[in-house]
C-alpha cells in the first residue's frame, strides 16, 4: 500500500500541500485537478524526483521519503516518455534490467516478451527518433514495467496522442494493470481517462482543502 501523509512540496515560490492519501496494492488511482495546482509535483515527490519539504511517503513498510529515486523501485513514465535518445527500442526496454545485473539471456527474453505484449516487437532494432508518439509511449511503459515494480507512476501519459491512439493506449493500460500485481498513480486532467481507467479518483483540490482544514 502507498501511504502519503501530510506531504508538502515546495517548487520555487509555490507551496503544495499538505496532501494525504493512500492506495491499495492493486488500485488504479487517477489524480486530477486544474493545471498549475501541483499534480505533477505530488507525483514527482512520490518518485523521488523532488524532495518532500515535510510529511512522509511509505510503500508498505518501506519509508520512501528520503530515498533517492533509484532506491525506491518504482516505475515512472513522464509526460514525454523521456526515452534515451542514443539507445534503440530494445536497449531502452532493457535498461532497468541492465542496472539490476539481470543475466543477458534472461534480459533478452524479458525484453522480447515485453515488446510482444506492447506491440512493438518489430521495432526492437529501431532508433527511438523514428517512433510515432504512440510507439514512444508504449516503449516508455515497457521500460517502466519490465522490472515488475509494485507501483507505476504516470504523468499525463496520453495527453499528446490522437483519439484512436489514446483509446488503444487506454486499453493497453487496463490490460497491463489487470495482469500485474501493482498499483498505479496516474496524473491527468481528463475526466474521460479517469472514467476509463480509475478504480480510485483523487481530486487534488479536495485533498488540499482537507489537508488545510
Amino acid at each position: 500500500m502507498l501511504s502519503v501523509e501530510q506531504l508538502v512540496v515546495t517548487r520555487g515560490s509555490l507551496r503544495i500541500g499538505p496532501v494525504s492519501f493512500s492506495l491499495g496494492d492493486r488500485a488504479y488511482a487517477v489524480l486530477m485537478g486544474p493545471t498549475g495546482l501541483g499534480k505533477t509535483s505530488v507525483l514527482e515527490a512520490v518518485a523521488g524526483l523532488v524532495p518532500a519539504t515535510s510529511g512522509s511517503i511509505r510503500l508498505g513498510p518501506l519509508d520512501l521519503t528520503s530515498l533517492p529515486p533509484w532506491k525506491r523501485g518504482l516505475g515512472y513514465v513522464p509526460q514525454d516518455g523521456a526515452l534515451f535518445p542514443g539507445l534503440s527500442v530494445e536497449e531502452n526496454l532493457g535498461f532497468a534490467l541492465g542496472l539490476r545485473h539481470v543475466p543477458a539471456a534472461e534480459k533478452k527474453a524479458r525484453v522480447a516478451s515485453m515488446a510482444e505484449k506492447l506491440g512493438v516487437a518489430p521495432l526492437l532494432g529501431r532508433s527511438v527518433h523514428k517512433l510515432s508518439g504512440g510507439e514512444r509511449q508504449r516503449v516508455a511503459l515497457g521500460r517502466a514495467l519490465i522490472f515488475d515494480p509494485p507501483l507505476l507512476l504516470l504523468d499525463e501519459p496520453l495527453s499528446a496522442l490522437d483519439a484512436a491512439t489514446h483509446a488503444e493506449l487506454c486499453q493497453l493500460l487496463r490490460s497491463l494493470h489487470a495482469e500485474r500485481p501493482m498499483a498505479v498513480l496516474h496524473v491527468t486532467h481528463s475526466a474521460g481517462e479517469a472514467a476509463a481507467l480509475a478504480t480510485t479518483t483523487l481530486h487534488l483540490p479536495e485533498l488540499l482543502a482537507h489537508g488545510r482544514a
